[in-house]
């Protein structure tokens, strides 16, 4: 049986994919009452699961007639994910946001989730057992070199 995390995440990435323009619009309580939990837990899904390294974009208006606001940010060709790879590694990348492209990859086709599996073992904080700013400067080395290649495949 799924957490409560993962089937809120679940409903809301089948929800997107449903709708034509690629966003949708809801309401924190009216999820919260859907799966009877409390609106932070609706906070946290958002915040951990639809963040932008993992290719979503999150608007969010509170107060009386609030809404949150997700939107699917699709990466549409290979040159645009090369150039997204570049901008986004740039010198120096951490785990978290190295993590967070890799996923985006996964989401959106471009590599699969073994490959995936593998740049984050080589991603990880101890396969790079190196201090600071040593570590995110090699990370972001080998994971330009490893995209690249995978994506040119």
């Amino acid at each position: 049986m799924r957490n409560i995390t993962e089937l809120i995440e679940h409903y809301l990435k089948q929800s997107l994919e449903n709708s034509l323009e690629g966003t949708i619009e809801i309401q924190r309580s009216d999820l919260a009452d859907k799966f009877s939990c409390v609106p932070s837990q609706i906070n946290y899904v958002i915040s951990t699961r639809f963040t932008l390294e993992k290719g979503y974009f999150v608007e969010s208006k509170r107060g009386g007639g609030g809404y949150i606001r997700i939107q699917r940010v699709d990466l549409p060709s290979l040159e645009a994910v090369q150039r997204h790879i570049r901008q986004t590694v740039g010198e120096t990348i951490d785990q978290t946001t190295a993590e967070g492209l890799i996923y985006q990859l996964v989401e959106a086709r471009f590599v699969t989730e073994r490959e995936a599996y593998l740049l984050k073992a080589v991603m990880s904080r101890d396969a790079l057992a190196l201090k600071l700013p040593v570590r995110d400067e090699i990370r972001a080395k080998l994971l330009k070199a490893m995209l690249i290649a995978l994506l040119t495949k």
